[in-house]
This record gives structure tokens, C-alpha cells and sequence, in this order.
């Protein structure tokens, strides 16, 4: 037999290791629609209201009158039985179902306080006289009949056809002291009751079950068979309780004599402060302990979020890492030089006069370089142009492909669909991105042109730049950033690579050796860092998505510690 709570010098301890579990709760969430999300959200859902309901309350005053929820199936007469206990109409009863709808608190008038605030159910707002059909109220009555130190509330259907109902029926049950679960002789092997009379002996709750509407004749036979079902469930201490199927009397109550024994026993344990005690202690303990069961029932899916948000997160980081090496790429290899780019600076540089001297030998091509700029007919803006607008789709194309990938991968299974919609609604258009590439590739043409002025700061280096002209020597110095020719074939490696000599020597006749790779690392340098700036930002409304989800990552480990803790005080509470 588990020992009730609230007993031994650990009782304190086991409060306050039940209200971190509280707090920690809040902080556990389950936004992606994973296979283990739905049932968690409820089971954590339940678990708060538990806590907030009963457990919290009742531990912090064990004096407060016993709560008895009297619950049950359509129609088994619970609203009747709660009306001839007091001996008042203080529930409504009718044929119409559902019944109750707003559920309705009985008690005695000198214990008004400890139900006009929220110190139980604080999320049902109070209210006196309703009869409503509201799911967020509690009704609240007096009845003189009813002992001190003893409540009773009429909830709705345990079975109701009205979803709202059932959960709030739900809700009333797990807040209770003591359960006066009502059936009928019809009704008392349905299935649903069942369930809820086992959830009751699995956490060691007071139960007492009250057989209604018996029909004559028949009352030693079902009595046996009920007996029989509690003692298969390990719930023969429950009291039984038989009412006979009689016709209501003028005052419209079910008959003194009828419900006699049920209004001794409250009674008995009304009037009895240790036994009062004793229930409460003993609800209590159960529902602690199913409390650190029903807990650990959380981590797994937990784990499963957490997991899928990693992956997420990492879709998002390696996705948009592979397209930025892609690019970088693509400046190392040459790919920057393909079609018009290639085209332009043939025409520029005078192609085949380079291409004979190249095979010639490069002894006097220095002496030539600047004949050989200043060709008739082509500007260097015409390759800048060209340069650019190569570097600017390049530059598009592994966003937006990174993007496509991202989008499939996060409807793949792991709840992100909807988070794929929610952040390409915030991504940039195509035209927004194009305008923002083309200007990112002009800011770094303006960054080439510094590092040619700062290198070329002496007088013969500027007067030679000054000679050519500054735009031609830029334009030099980018050929030679994308000379590679790994990603060239046929004939543009052997255009793309002769002309790259000649845009070597030109900035090696200008700068010398060290400055020409100094400044062509600087300036892939750049453009790497620029491009990743440019790929943060489409890759941010993915990650600004998943931040929203509220995660928290450490959830799984903070509740996973907290009941550990719940469940070793509770041990020790048990003397285990």
C-alpha cells in the first residue's frame, strides 16, 4: 500500500518538487505535428490542470473540505442523487441529454471561502445561478443539508455526446477527493466507465460507486456481477452503494430511504477529521505518483521533437552551406569565365595577337600589354558587365535552389510544411533578390578598385594603372581571380587560359608577383564573405520560423530530472 502524501518530513520537499514539475510544464511544448505530438499535448494539458486543480491546492491545505465529484454515464441519475442528497433543486434534471452542462458545486454555506476563489479548477470562473451551458464556469450553491467539510459537484457525462463535456468530465474527476461514481443496472458494464473506474485503482483514488435505478427483482444479481467486476480491478474496498428504481416523490427527490446509506457515509467521513484527512492524503499520494508516471510518458515525445527540430536546423545550415561552397566553387574553377563573360574579354584583349605571343614566348609581352588594351571598339565596363552579371545568376541560382531543397526536405515527414509556408511567405522575391545580387557584385568591383588603389599607391605603379586605365587593370585582376580553368573545356580552356597569362603579367608588370596574389585572395576573400551575407538572408525566415516554435531544447532533460526528483522523495515518502 503506497503511503498518502503530505505524511513525514519529506512532504514539504515533495510540494516544492511538485511545482517545479509545474513550471517545467509550461516550458514543454509539441508545435511540429510529429507521430507522438497529439497525444502528448493532451496528456500535458491534463497533467497542468491536475496540478492546478487538485494536487497543488490540496497539498498546500489539507484541511480544505473533501471535493466529491459525483460522475458517470448519460443518464445514470447523477444530477438526481445530487439534489436528494441536499434535499434541495439545486441540480438540473431532466430527461433532455446531455444534462448538466455547467457543472455545479454544492457545499455548505460556512465553507464558502474555499471555493469562491480559484485555490481549485482556477480556470473556471465562478458563478451563481447560471444554469448555463458554458464549459469554462463553475456554478457555485449552498446547501444547509450538507455537512461542513464536505463538497459535492455535479459533472457533466463521462460518455456525453458533446466533446466538451467528456473532457471537462474528465477534468472535474481528476480534481477530486473522493469519486461517487454513479451507474445504472443497464448501463454498469459499458466500457467507458470502466476505463475511468480502472484509471481509479491504478492511482489508489477514494472511490465509492453507487448502483442506480435498480430494477426490483434484480438487485442481488447485479450487485454480485458489480462486485465481482471492482474485485477484478482491485477496487473491492469500494463501498457499493444500491438505489432501487422507484418513482420520485412530490418533492421530486429520489426517496430519504433510498439514499440513506450514501448521505451516512459522506457524512461519516464529513464529521470524522482524521478520516477526511486520511482520503485526501490517500487521493492525494496517488495522484503524485501518477503524476511522476504520466510525466515520464512525455520525454519520449520530447525527444522526438527535439530531435526533428535539429534536423530541421540542420537542413536549413548544410543546405545553404553546400550552396555557398557551390559558388565558392564556382569563382576557383573558372565557371565565371563560361559564354559571354569569356566572349567579352576575347574581344577586349584582342584574342588571337595574345594567343600568338603566349606561344611565342612572354619576354616582350610587357612591353606590349598596353597596346594590346587599348584595342579599338571594346570598353571594359562591357566585361565588368558581363562579369557581374555571370557572378549575380550564379549567385541567384544556388539560393534558390538551396531554397527548393530546404522547402522538399521540411514537408518530408518531420511536421514542417506548414513552417516551409509560414517562411517562404517572408522570403524576398526573385526580383528583390536579383537587385540585391547585382548589388552586392558592384560593391565588391568597388572593393577590387580600393585594393588596386592602395597597391598601387607609388608613382610608377600609379602611372602605369593611370596609363591603362583603372577600370582595364580591375578587369584584369578579376580574370585572373577566375583564370582556373578546371571548369572550362575545349576551347575556352585554351582562350580563357592564354588570356589569363596576359592579365597576370599585366598586374605583375604593375604590382609585382606578391601584391597580384595578395590582392586576389583578398578578393575572393571578400567575395566568399558577401556571398554568405547574401545566403543569411533567405536563410533567415527558416530560422526565425523554427525559432518561433518556442523549443525548448532542454525541456526533455529539465522534466525528466524534475520527476526524478518527485519520484525519489515520494520513495522516501513511502519509507521505500
Amino acid at each position: 500500500m503506497r503511503a498518502p502524501a503530505g505524511i513525514g518530513s519529506t512532504a514539504n520537499e515533495v510540494a516544492s518538487l511538485l511545482a517545479d514539475v509545474r513550471e517545467t510544464l509550461d516550458r514543454v511544448s509539441f508545435p511540429l505535428d510529429l507521430p507522438q505530438a497529439a497525444d502528448a499535448r493532451e496528456e500535458t494539458q491534463d497533467l497542468k490542470h491536475q496540478l492546478d486543480d487538485y494536487v497543488l491546492p490540496r497539498y498546500a491545505s489539507l484541511d480544505a473540505p473533501l471535493l466529491t465529484v459525483v460522475g458517470g454515464s448519460t443518464g445514470s441519475g447523477k444530477s438526481a442523487l445530487v439534489n436528494a442528497l441536499t434535499r434541495s433543486h439545486v441540480a438540473q434534471s431532466s430527461a433532455i441529454r446531455p444534462t448538466t452542462r455547467t457543472p455545479l458545486l454544492v457545499h455548505h454555506p460556512a465553507d464558502r471561502d474555499w471555493f469562491e476563489g480559484d485555490r481549485i479548477l482556477p480556470e473556471l470562473a465562478r458563478v451563481h445561478g447560471s444554469g448555463g451551458e458554458s464549459h469554462t464556469e463553475l456554478e457555485l450553491a449552498t446547501a444547509e443539508s450538507l455537512p461542513r467539510g464536505l463538497a459535492l459537484l455535479d459533472s457533466p457525462d463521462i460518455d456525453s455526446i458533446v466533446e466538451e463535456n467528456r473532457r471537462l468530465a474528465a477534468q472535474l474527476l481528476s480534481a477530486a477527493d473522493l469519486w461517487l461514481f454513479v451507474t445504472t443496472a443497464a448501463r454498469y458494464a459499458d466500457a467507458i466507465p470502466w476505463a475511468l473506474l480502472d484509471e481509479a485503482a491504478s492511482r489508489n483514488i477514494v472511490i465509492a460507486i453507487v448502483l442506480n435505478r435498480v430494477p426490483a427483482g434484480v438487485g442481488v444479481e447485479v450487485r454480485a456481477d458489480l462486485a465481482r467486476r471492482l474485485d477484478e480491478r482491485g477496487l473491492s474496498h469500494a463501498p457499493l452503494f444500491v438505489i432501487g428504481e422507484t418513482d420520485l416523490g412530490e418533492e421530486d427527490f429520489i426517496p430519504e430511504a433510498d439514499v440513506a446509506h450514501v448521505r451516512a457515509w459522506l457524512n461519516g467521513l464529513a464529521h470524522d477529521s482524521a478520516a477526511r484527512t486520511a482520503v485526501a492524503r490517500q487521493t492525494l499520494g496517488g495522484a503524485v505518483d501518477g503524476v511522476a508516471i504520466r510525466g515520464r510518458s512525455l520525454l519520449p515525445a520530447l525527444n522526438e521533437q527535439r530531435s526533428a527540430l535539429v534536423t530541421l536546423a540542420s537542413q536549413v545550415d548544410d543546405t545553404f552551406a553546400q550552396a555557398h561552397a557551390q559558388l565558392v566553387s564556382a569563382v576557383s574553377d573558372g565557371s565565371v569565365l563560361r559564354g559571354e563573360v569569356l566572349a567579352r574579354w576575347q574581344d577586349f584583349v584582342g584574342t588571337g595577337e595574345i594567343l600568338r605571343q603566349v606561344e611565342a614566348g612572354v619576354g616582350k609581352l610587357r612591353d606590349r600589354i598596353t597596346s594590346w588594351f587599348k584595342g579599338d571598339g571594346v570598353e571594359p565596363e562591357h566585361v565588368e558587365e558581363a562579369i557581374e552579371d555571370g557572378i549575380a545568376t550564379m549567385l541567384i541560382g544556388e539560393t534558390e535552389s538551396a531554397i527548393a531543397t530546404i522547402e522538399r526536405s521540411w514537408a518530408r515527414g518531420l511536421g514542417g510544411d506548414q513552417l516551409a509556408a509560414n517562411a517562404a511567405s517572408r522570403l524576398r522575391s526573385h526580383e528583390e533578390r536579383k537587385e540585391a545580387a547585382t548589388q552586392l557584385v558592384r560593391e565588391w568591383q568597388g572593393r577590387l578598385t580600393e585594393l588596386i588603389q592602395v597597391e598601387g599607391k607609388d608613382k610608377r605603379a600609379t602611372a602605369r594603372v593611370l596609363s591603362l586605365g583603372l577600370n582595364t587593370v580591375a578587369v584584369a585582376l578579376m580574370i585572373v581571380i577566375f583564370a582556373s580553368t578546371a571548369g572550362l573545356s575545349g576551347g575556352e580552356v585554351v582562350v580563357a587560359g592564354g588570356t589569363a597569362v596576359v592579365a597576370q603579367k599585366l598586374l605583375e608588370a604593375i604590382f609585382g608577383d606578391d601584391a597580384v596574389r595578395k590582392m586576389a585572395k583578398e578578393a575572393v576573400a571578400d567575395l566568399t564573405d558577401r556571398a554568405g551575407a547574401f545566403m543569411v538572408t533567405d536563410a533567415e525566415p527558416f530560422r526565425s520560423e523554427l525559432a518561433t516554435l518556442g523549443v525548448d531544447a532542454s525541456a526533455s532533460d529539465n522534466l525528466g530530472e524534475a520527476l526524478a526528483l518527485l519520484s525519489a522523495a515520494r520513495r522516501e515518502e513511502n519509507g521505500l
